[in-house]
């Protein structure tokens, strides 16, 4: 499948709120979550960032996203939704690769459950917490659904910063950043 564009920021298709997936075992479906994947697996590799990424990124209204984190196996998600969380509150860093230029602080609730169905079309759901940030992660990704973006919850203007301010003085502390891969000519 090929890589596609990533939508930018100011592109009106990020806020427009996605549909519901009827079947999650149609074909499109699959072929969706495959460009999802290639899509991330490409940015990551030129850019070094990139965990997950949601449909509307890739100009698709369908409430689809795809998770992809260092040593576990690929996870698409249709349909999810947030059906719990706690009142417990974090301010992290985030990014997008929508903008991946610009840098902020977000607040996110500390831990999630998140309702989902698979590929196959079972409903699954499951707790997310600090472990590998993926309580942030989730609520960025769902967020891309409902046509919010990071910059909307932004918790101090002040800390908007460039990539390359983060990359020189908060690096070190994201959890989501790795070092771009080496391209081979």
């Amino acid at each position: 499948m090929p890589v596609r564009p990533i939508l930018q920021l100011g592109d009106p298709l990020l806020r427009d709120k996605a549909l519901p997936v009827q079947d999650p075992t149609e074909r499109e479906i699959r072929d969706l979550v495959q460009d999802l994947a290639d899509t991330l697996a490409h940015s990551r590799s030129t850019t070094g960032y990139g965990r997950g990424i949601a449909a509307p990124q890739l100009g698709v209204l369908r409430r689809v996203i795809f998770l992809k984190l260092p040593g576990v196996e690929p996870w698409p998600l249709i349909n999810p939704e947030i059906i719990e969380w706690s009142e417990d509150k974090i301010v992290v860093w985030d990014a997008c690769l929508s903008f991946l230029a610009i840098f902020m602080q977000v607040e996110r609730r500390r831990q999630i459950t998140v309702r989902y169905q698979n590929l196959d079309g079972e409903t699954l759901e499951f707790e997310a917490g600090d472990d590998r940030s993926l309580s942030e992660l989730l609520q960025h990704e769902i967020d891309h659904l409902d046509g919010i973006l990071a910059i909307d919850r932004v918790v101090d203007i002040k800390t908007v910063c460039t990539r390359e301010e983060f990359e020189k003085r908060y690096r070190d502390a994201s959890p989501y950043a790795t070092a771009p891969a080496t391209i081979k000519s």
